[in-house]
């Protein structure tokens, strides 16, 4: 399907600025947060697009103002041709049918007074989908896809284990056949056997239902395993955009470059002749970026260029874009 290349959703020049206040009754803008900053892509029918980046970046924030949980300062979010921040009341309650999204934490997604049959059937009620015994056979249905016994609808969330939290998770995001689902780090807070149990099910259910990812990840292998396309973010902004295997076997960005270094090698005779690139430095405050490339404090082959003005975010070969001077 994504042979087709038909964008389910594309991001333009899309900007989050949090405001930063002072003042206890008259409050003062004095700053904001960039926690995205000018970031453009398209998420093709079908797909996966892996977003990676180092904690703090925006790959979060990028998937909530996608699906307007966060609302965009600037930009422009078109979704199957409809552009989503033009839409209000009822039109963006329908649309918002077609996007769910997969919560990083388990343990705190799930409403612990809620039992397990009301946490699933509650976008079914919330959207006037099912009724009644319509209802009930569709969450016990949910409940089977997942990999899960359908009489469980009566127990809490407290009597299951994070992995079995999860696939609840991705139950209720189930429940309203959506188009596109934002798998927000959905496995970085299970145990590694576990994360390869709902990758799989991720998997399983992308090709039963024709479903579009944007999976959110720290996990560099994790992501070359599930993703089509790599999107690598620094500092708000997306460095680099290209085929997984062609940002694995090719990286042209020096910050990519140093994050594949860091992906283990199971070869111990490759793994011994590899060069590490070690990053010196801490990442820059979003509030207080530095000017110009927004890796040039930490960049090992940064020129006087890099200090004085932001390179452009370009396709250097097709489908392969990155934004550095040395390319």
């Amino acid at each position: 399907m994504a042979a087709e290349r038909v964008p389910l959703v594309q991001v333009i020049h899309l900007k989050k600025y949090f405001p930063i206040t002072r003042g206890v009754i008259f409050q003062r803008h004095i700053g904001d947060v960039k926690a995205v900053d000018d970031v453009t892509f398209d998420i093709y029918k079908g797909e996966t697009l892996g977003l990676v980046g180092e904690t703090g970046c925006g790959k979060t924030t990028v998937g909530r103002t996608i699906l307007r949980l966060y609302e965009p300062t600037s930009g422009q979010i078109i979704f199957d041709g409809v552009d989503l921040l033009k839409l209000k009341g009822n039109a963006l309650r329908r649309m918002r049918r077609r996007m769910q999204i997969i919560f990083q934490d388990p343990y705190a997604s799930l409403n612990p007074r809620m039992t397990v049959g009301a946490i699933i059937a509650e976008p079914l009620e919330v959207h006037g989908v099912a009724r009644g015994k319509e209802k009930e056979e569709r969450v016990q249905e949910l409940l089977r896809v997942v990999g899960l016994n359908p009489y469980f609808v009566n127990r809490y969330p407290h009597e299951f284990s994070g992995g079995q939290r999860q696939r609840i998770g991705i139950a209720r995001a189930l429940a309203l056949n959506p188009d596109l689902i934002v798998c927000d780090e959905p496995i970085s807070s299970l145990d590694v056997s576990i994360q390869a149990q709902v990758v799989n099910l991720l998997e399983e259910l992308q090709e039963q239902f024709g479903l579009t990812y944007l999976f959110i990840a720290h996990d560099l292998s994790m992501v070359r395993h599930i993703s089509d396309r790599m999107a690598v973010m620094y500092l708000g902004k997306i460095v680099e955009l290209a085929d997984r295997d062609e940002i694995y076997l090719n990286p042209l960005h020096p910050y990519t470059q140093a994050l594949m270094s860091a992906v283990p090698v199971p070869d111990p005779e490759i793994e011994e002749k590899r060069q590490r690139i070690i990053l010196k430095g801490e990442i820059p405050s979003p509030a207080n970026p530095p000017k110009g490339c927004n890796f040039n404090t930490r960049c090992p082959v940064a020129m006087d260029v890099c200090y004085e003005a932001e390179p452009e975010y370009r396709e250097v070969k097709p489908g392969h874009w990155v934004a550095c001077y040395r390319v």
